[in-house]
């Protein structure tokens, strides 16, 4: 927007404007009558604005070419009126009527200063062209604040949120996180909790985790989600999400789980140096870079993980049942006597099973990574 008109008389009637407390009054009444947000405005700040923004505006028209400095007092009100939760629409309604009003000013002072009127409509549409800019301003920065302030809070909710889950709340972080301490909530960790709608979410220790009252649907991406609990319980849920997590992802799972139904694979993610020393001591003789041997780690892997069955382990690797035996008995001729159980020969028990399913997992995991 560049100013052609210059016109000494009309010039003196904007200076009259900006020095002229009565005019200031005026545009604030019409602001705070046109927008009931405005009027709850303490109103010296209203004027003070106002006052400043005259002042620019004269600064501006007397210029060859308003620059961004003319218009910062404006960007600076949209901004201020953002941090005091005044909506948008509210304080435009307010500086759209103050924009009428200064102009309906503009126009009877000219006439009464006996300025002509060809000259009078091409200055006052110059200075509606810089209201207008300086409404765009006003908006900018209205904008710019309030999306600035989404992202504080969202800052601040994410830490809070960290706090919680990691049992080093504030005494704030509840209402914070509109959390309710007297209700029980679902911990959820895994990729899937970053687009849960309905609670907290945040980035903790690496992992997308968060709060939610109503367990989740199954979905694509992995998500773990622990039992319903008091909020004090938080804490200990999310460390056995994190490790549920963890054990599911080395394994490529996906989909929603339950806590419980990971909470084996939970308390052996928990215990890597047990893992180490139990590996060392089942699957000591076994060469990882030996590619025969991860063969027979991952057959027997396989065939705990189908209840010993053969078969089953067969159908599941895509061989033959006697290329099963063969492999879990060359294993135990490797490995050593406190392999040798799982030659088919004879069903392990339990925790037999269990101690040497952990072995070939943290084995071949181990190697993997």
């Amino acid at each position: 927007m560049t100013v052609r008109i210059r016109d000494d008389a009309y010039v003196a009637v904007l200076h009259a404007m900006a020095g002229d407390p009565a005019i200031v009054d005026d545009l604030v009444a019409a602001a705070r009558s046109a927008s009931p947000v405005v009027a709850q405005l303490p109103v010296e700040e209203s004027r003070r604005h106002v006052a400043v923004l005259l002042a620019a505006g004269l600064a501006a028209f007397e210029g060859a070419e308003p620059s961004e400095r003319d218009f910062a007092e404006a960007t600076r009100l949209g901004a201020d009126r953002a941090a005091q939760g005044v909506p948008l629409a509210g304080l435009l309604a307010g500086i759209q009527a103050g924009r009428t009003r200064a102009l309906q000013i503009a126009i009877e002072r000219g006439r009464a200063a006996a300025v002509p009127d060809d000259t009078l409509v091409q200055v006052l549409l110059e200075l509606d062209g810089y209201t207008a800019a300086l409404e765009r301003h006003v908006i900018e920065g209205h904008h710019a604040a309030e999306r600035e302030l989404a992202r504080s809070a969202q800052e601040a909710r994410a830490r809070a949120l960290r706090r919680v889950l990691t049992g080093q709340p504030r005494p704030d972080d509840a209402a914070r996180l509109g959390l309710d301490r007297d209700r029980r909530y679902h911990v959820v960790v895994g990729p899937a909790a970053g687009r849960l709608p309905g609670g907290p979410v945040a980035t903790v220790d690496g992992w997308p985790a968060g709060l939610v009252t109503r367990a989740p649907a199954t979905g694509d991406e992995l998500l773990v989600v622990a039992p319903a609990a008091p909020l004090a319980r938080a804490p200990a849920m999310y460390r056995l999400c994190v490790l549920a997590c963890r054990a599911a992802a080395r394994t490529g799972a996906t989909g929603s789980h339950g806590l419980a139904d990971l909470a084996g694979a939970a308390a052996l993610e928990a215990q890597p140096v047990l893992a180490g020393l139990v590996c060392d001591a089942l699957l000591g003789d076994l060469d990882p870079a030996d590619e025969f041997h991860r063969e027979l780690a991952g057959t027997a892997l396989a065939y705990l993980d189908h209840g010993q069955r053969l078969d089953q382990a067969a159908a599941a690797l895509h061989v033959h049942p006697n290329t099963v035996r063969y492999r879990l008995r060359r294993l135990g001729e490797i490995a050593g006597p406190a392999a040798a159980g799982v030659d088919g020969g004879r069903r392990l028990t339990v925790l037999e099973a269990l101690r040497l399913w952990w072995a070939l997992d943290h084995w071949l995991g181990h190697f993997d990574a």
